[in-house]
Parts: C-alpha cells; structure tokens; sequence
C-alpha cells in the first residue's frame, strides 16, 4: 500500500521547478512602465533598472546584477555594505521589494511577450474558417475571413434520465400551459 505524503504549502515555494520559481519573481512596475505596457508586473531579470521600496535602502535605484533563483534574491548594482574585515559585499533583496522602473528588452522572447500583453483583445482573437484548419494540415494556403461568432442562444434543459411518471406530466402540463391556447 502507497502512502500519501502530506501537502504543506510552505513547502511549495522551495520545491517549486524552475519556470515556478521563475514567475515567483515578479515585481511591479512602476506606473509609466504599466501604461505603457498594460500589465502590473513582470518577472525580474538582469539587466532590469529596479528602485528598492522597503528596507534600510529604501530610494536607491541601480541595475539588477544578479538574479539567485535558489535563494529568491537579487543583487542590484551599488547595494553593497562592509564586513568586518572591510571588504565590500552584495546584498541579496527579495525581489517583491523592489519595483522596476526600466525593462532589459534585449531578449526577443521578452520582446514577443509584452506585445501580445499590450495589444488588445480584438487582435489578439482571430476568428477563422473552419476550413482554415484542414488546410493547415493538408499544407495547402487558404484565405482567412473574419467570421463574426453567432449569437449563443439559450440551451434547452434536457428532462432526466430517469423521470418517473409524474414528473413527466408536470413537463407535459407546462409546456402546454406555456403555448398560446388558439380560440
């Protein structure tokens, strides 16, 4: 007999996989960012400009160095403090404590994803023939015309599969109460 074990949800976060972890990263943008690309945040990546909104360096702005998905933390270019021995290091932030302020669009994918995000929803929905979709596997060229979608019209309740007698007679008695009596 297999056993269960048990789901405990702190236990997500640091088992999660990579493309998890990945949208665990997530900052907001800042608003000129959000007009522009009409959603609220995005995963951070290196080469992100971030400003710092919580925390002893609160206002400090730089560009994100590091990004430690083991650890959930970032390293931002000029947050450094000294150790003992005077040397200089990073300090690792939760990037949910920041807020980008500049996007990194070198990669393409990136590029790519923020254009379906901020465009609307009309272009994005395509509605093509159904015929469109045969020729796609025959490999043969078909021209596409938008089809405007039919209006859905009211489904009729189907009567249960196991109707005793007398609810039969009641369906019965209201769809002729329902029909217009000729006289």
């Amino acid at each position: 007999m297999k056993t269960m074990q048990p789901r405990k949800q702190r236990k997500l976060l640091f088992n999660a996989p990579a493309h998890i972890r990945y949208k665990m990263f997530s900052a907001p943008l800042s608003p000129s960012l959000q007009a522009a690309h009409n959603t609220s945040s995005l995963p951070v990546r290196m080469g992100d400009t971030v400003r710092i909104m919580r925390g002893d360096r609160k206002g400090l702005e730089g560009k994100v160095m590091k990004v430690d998905r083991a650890k959930y933390r970032i390293n931002v270019e000029g947050i450094t403090r000294e150790k003992v021995d005077g040397t200089a290091i990073q300090v690792p932030i939760h990037p949910s404590k920041v807020m980008i302020t500049n996007l990194n669009l070198d990669d393409k994918w990136r590029r790519e994803s923020l254009k379906i995000v901020a465009a609307p929803a009309e272009e994005i929905k395509e509605v093509k023939k159904p015929e469109a979709k045969k020729a796609r596997r025959k490999k043969k060229p078909v021209e596409t015309e938008e089809v405007k979608e039919p209006v859905k019209e009211e489904k009729k309740r189907r009567p249960r599969r196991k109707a005793t007698k007398k609810a039969e007679e009641k369906v019965e008695e209201e769809k002729e109460s329902e029909e217009p009596k000729s006289g």
